[in-house]
């Protein structure tokens, strides 16, 4: 069992910044591969950025390359999210999620993670 839980969230204006945080429990926090999604207002879960239980390897939206930057901290059982640039469209409550060694395939689809966290809001002011 893992629980996961996300901080950082809040109001920010078109342009600024931000840092998500996500912090789980348990001792095998390095063999998940980890990943952020977001969800807007009446819109479904999307794929934000995803990242692997070593970090070597980290994975983009299309819509967040560029201005979104995934990384971990193994030995803190931590993940981060720094955001710039950010667009009233990146608007939702984000979340973060687990995803287990043994997945392998595309790290968008959503049902491959196992354990979310309960979300934070991030709301971007035009």
């Amino acid at each position: 069992q893992v629980q996961l839980a996300e901080s950082g969230g809040g109001l920010v204006q078109a342009g600024g910044s931000l840092r998500l945080s996500c912090t789980a429990s348990g001792r095998t926090f390095s063999s998940y591969a980890m990943g952020w999604f977001r969800q807007a207002p009446g819109k479904e879960r999307e794929f934000v950025t995803a990242i692997t239980g070593n970090g070597v390897s980290r994975y983009y939206a299309d819509s967040v390359k560029g201005r979104f930057t995934i990384s971990r901290d193994n030995a803190k059982n931590a993940l981060y999210l720094q955001m710039n640039s950010l667009k009233p469209e990146d608007t939702g409550v984000y979340y973060c999620a687990t995803r287990p060694a043994r997945i392998t395939g595309p790290v968008a689809v959503a049902n491959d993670y196992n354990y979310w966290g309960q979300g934070t809001q991030v709301t971007v002011s035009s």
